[in-house]
């Protein structure tokens, strides 16, 4: 009996056996094909970045299933608001001086001051400019404190108008590439950090990190000068003398009366010109008749002849 349990023992060890190397051949194989297709999937980078972006996406259907819609955000507008102010030449100053003391009034967190120019002409004509930037919740209402002011000083409103660029498409769309960039970053770090992978790849991590970086700071420096140009409005003002013409009797004498300094202007130019001309050539006309004269004088005293000789040989001799 023992015999026989002997003998139907030693067939199940060898089955046993085997089962086991099989399952380990089998698991060899697997761990290879993975391998093989974790190194076809190319470098460590461009892996990083399908992962982020599938993620993302799953991210975003899921939302999308949960809430059952997608948020709506308020328009993001940067606006720009055109003055034009008419006021006598010694005004200008005044009211430019005015205008940029209600913006420094409302503190640099509301208004800001870009730049002032003035300039005068000859006449009654004088020009001058004023950039702002204000912010957008103020934006209209100081808009109006500029034209009470201009009418204060004896000034009137010429012309205004307000435009508008809608950047929030441009926005929404620098806010997702920086959170993606970000998670990059974040991954290669992680890359470095636990030194998981070849050479090759821990070299082209580190490579990676610093083009992500560069891009981070693109994307945050274009971020930022939108959401400033959306939170501070654009305010140009300008400010001109003088009187738009009415078309009465005495405006063309006005006119006449004021093109008598560049008509004189002109004439004494043609004369310089002139002159500067005249001299040489009448110098050489002049140089010429001279030498005309002197032929002349020679010849009616006999000491040229008509043939061209001199008197004295053309006489026989004695």
């Amino acid at each position: 009996m023992r015999q026989w349990i002997g003998i139907a023992v030693v067939p199940m060890l060898l089955l046993a056996g085997c089962g086991s190397n099989a399952d380990y051949a089998a698991e060899e194989a697997v761990a290879y094909d993975v391998a093989a297709e974790a190194a076809a999937e190319g470098p460590v980078v461009e892996r990083l970045q399908s992962s982020d972006a599938e993620a993302a996406t799953d991210s975003v259907s899921e939302s999308s299933v949960a809430g059952g819609s997608i948020a709506v955000s308020m328009p993001q507008i940067a606006y720009i608001y055109n003055y034009g102010f008419r006021v006598d030449r010694e005004t200008i100053p005044v009211l430019q001086k005015k205008h940029a003391d209600l913006c420094e009034n409302m503190g640099p967190t509301k208004c800001r001051i870009l730049s002032m120019d003035q300039s005068g002409s000859e006449g009654s004509y004088s020009y001058g400019s004023l950039n702002l930037a204000v912010a957008a919740d103020s934006a209209r209402a100081f808009g109006t404190e500029l034209a009470k002011s201009a009418e204060g000083a004896g000034g009137e409103q010429v012309s205004a108008a307000i435009t508008g660029e809608d950047l929030s498409k441009q926005i929404v769309d620098t806010e997702a590439r920086l959170r993606a960039r970000t998670l990059l970053r974040d991954r290669l770090m992680e890359v470095l950090r636990s030194r998981k992978g070849t050479v090759a790849e821990l070299v082209e991590a580190e490579r990676g990190v610093a083009q992500v970086n560069e891009e981070i700071d693109q994307a945050s420096s274009w971020l930022a000068e939108m959401k400033g140009r959306v939170a501070f409005s654009r305010m140009n003002i300008s400010y001109e003398s003088g009187q738009p013409s009415s078309g009465g009797f005495m405006d063309p004498i006005r006119a006449a009366v004021g093109s008598i300094g560049t008509i004189l202007g002109v004439v004494i130019a043609a004369l310089i010109v002139l002159t500067t001309i005249a001299i040489p050539l009448g110098l050489v006309v002049w140089i010429i008749l001279r030498l005309r004269r002197m032929w002349k004088q020679r010849k009616q005293s006999g000491d040229v002849t008509d043939s061209g000789e001199s008197a004295s040989e053309a006489e026989p001799a004695s």
